[in-house]
């Protein structure tokens, strides 16, 4: 039976979001415990390589280092005199809420002699972020074909490539910092596609010129640019990726505002190695969904859980904070955490924060700016073959998830999965699920909140050992019943 760990709050995640939740819970005079599924804090955002072997990292290809420098000082105090409690590589396979509070359980994310923990707390800060949104194209499942945020953690990580000759495509301002990013460490981009056009700003510079420091940064990666000569390519999109046994070139093609090829400007790149896709991020919802947390659609079309001021869902003493709130960058995740990690400190002494609205406003209207500039395009659908694979885990191509829509009946994403095992295999839809349940809503439509609430619920949030399963044994270790309320 995993060892149980008690806290006043917990806090799940220590990315931006994250460390700035246990730093604010820790000042306020209670006892945190983190768990994080990374081996040292920083999430994706701060991702850096080993401390280990690197035990005084630099910021060297980082936004917001100093932010994060002061977050880590705090976070590293609290852990030293005993008021923090940091578990790195444990990753929450199970949450519940009962009696005595939230019971989160865990597994380690590797195999290794580090055992599983079950903490329990009567306050909970969710800070899960989010994964790369990604698109099917013919060709998506040869080696070499990345998502655009697994190469900038390739390079974060390790300080090196993994290839020589990129195309990185998509939409949205985060393919220029990939871009930059391989372009700083040694590598060739032949090119960045995004389907939007920089005119789709025009109607949002009043939300942009709310965050200057973002327009600073577009001038750095154009500095970038135009020393390494990456071509930039708007309204033009990758429509299939070439290659044998491996990426060996992409066909590219213009398109018009809601995705539709152009005929004619068909083009072919030949020579390239590494193909990294980014189309937005998808917020990570399996512990809040499973707790019972509202959700609802955000402005770029992505499930995302609920909040007040407070950054309190819709479950009393259960916090949101960062991406799973909304996709709206490092800087917002860490006001969110600031004022979820204050607030579940103070309710838990009755007392309630005075949230920082102005700032974080002005961040959510940018992000929802970024997202009205940067929309998926409608018709990507007609980018595919019957052939191509839309589950990538399960084989399941898009011609028979196709059949299923339109002769056997499936009418959303839960049917489709039962009727092709779409969404079954390895990454329990997290790859495929967005793309499936545009499928579902039908011609040029976005998935309902239905279809993609029934992706991100999952019985398990992650990988889990039959010992473990078979350890539910007294109340607290158990599994809720099908009639038990999640909340």
């Amino acid at each position: 039976m995993s060892p149980k760990v008690t806290a006043a709050v917990v806090v799940v995640g220590a990315g931006p979001a994250g460390l700035a939740a246990a730093a604010a819970a820790v000042d306020r005079g209670v006892s945190v415990v983190v768990i994080d599924s990374g081996a040292q804090p920083g999430g994706q955002y701060w991702r850096h390589r080993s401390e280990s072997s690197f035990p005084d990292p630099d910021g060297a290809g980082h936004h917001g280092w100093r932010t994060y420098r002061g977050l880590r000082r705090r976070f590293d105090a609290a852990v030293a005199d005993g008021r923090l409690r940091y578990f790195p590589g444990q990753q929450v396979w199970m949450a519940q809420h009962s009696a005595e509070g939230f019971v989160l359980r865990t597994s380690p994310v590797v195999d290794s002699t580090t055992e599983g923990i079950s903490v329990i707390a009567p306050k909970a800060v969710l800070c899960t972020g989010g994964y790369d949104r990604q698109l099917p194209v013919p060709g998506w499942d040869l080696p070499g074909v990345m998502a655009a945020g697994g190469i900038q953690g390739f390079i974060k990580a390790n300080g090196m490539l993994p290839g020589k000759r990129f195309v990185v495509a998509g939409t949205g301002p985060f393919l220029l910092s990939v871009a930059a990013g391989i372009a700083a460490t040694g590598g060739k981009v032949l090119g960045v596609y995004d389907s939007a056009a920089l005119t789709n700003w025009l109607p949002h510079l009043p939300a942009a010129a709310l965050v200057p420091e973002k327009a600073i940064e577009g001038a750095e990666y154009a500095g970038v640019f135009a020393r390494h000569r990456i071509p930039l390519r708007t309204r033009t999109v990758v429509t299939e990726v070439l290659g044998a046994d491996r990426v060996q070139g992409v066909r590219t093609a213009r398109v018009d505002e809601r995705g539709r090829v152009r005929p004619g400007t068909e083009r072919t790149i030949h020579h390239v190695d590494t193909v990294g896709f980014g189309w937005g991020f998808t917020p990570q919802l399996e512990l809040p969904t499973a707790l019972g947390v509202q959700t609802t659609i955000d402005a770029d079309g992505s499930l995302v859980g609920m909040v007040n001021d407070s950054q309190e869902s819709s479950v009393p003493g259960l916090f949101l904070a960062g991406e799973i709130t909304g996709v709206g960058g490092a800087m917002l995740s860490v006001l969110e955490g600031d004022t979820a990690g204050t607030a579940a400190a103070l309710s838990l002494a009755g007392a309630s924060a005075s949230p920082r609205r102005d700032r974080k406003q002005a961040y959510r209207r940018f992000a929802a700016a970024m997202h009205a500039a940067h929309p998926i395009p409608p018709a990507w659908p007609q980018w595919q073959r019957p052939d191509t694979l839309l589950c990538r885990c399960e084989e399941v191509t898009v011609g028979e998830a196709q059949n299923a829509l339109q002769t056997l009946g499936a009418s959303d994403s839960r049917t489709l999965k039962s009727l092709t095992r779409t969404g079954m295999g390895w990454c329990q839809g997290r790859v495929c699920g967005f793309a499936a349940g545009c499928l579902t809503a039908g011609l040029e439509a976005a998935p309902s909140a239905v279809s993609l609430a029934s992706a991100a619920k999952r019985p398990l949030a992650a990988p889990v050992s039959l010992g473990d399963l078979a350890a539910l044994t007294d109340p607290i270790n158990s599994p809720p019943s099908r009639t038990e309320s999640p909340a």
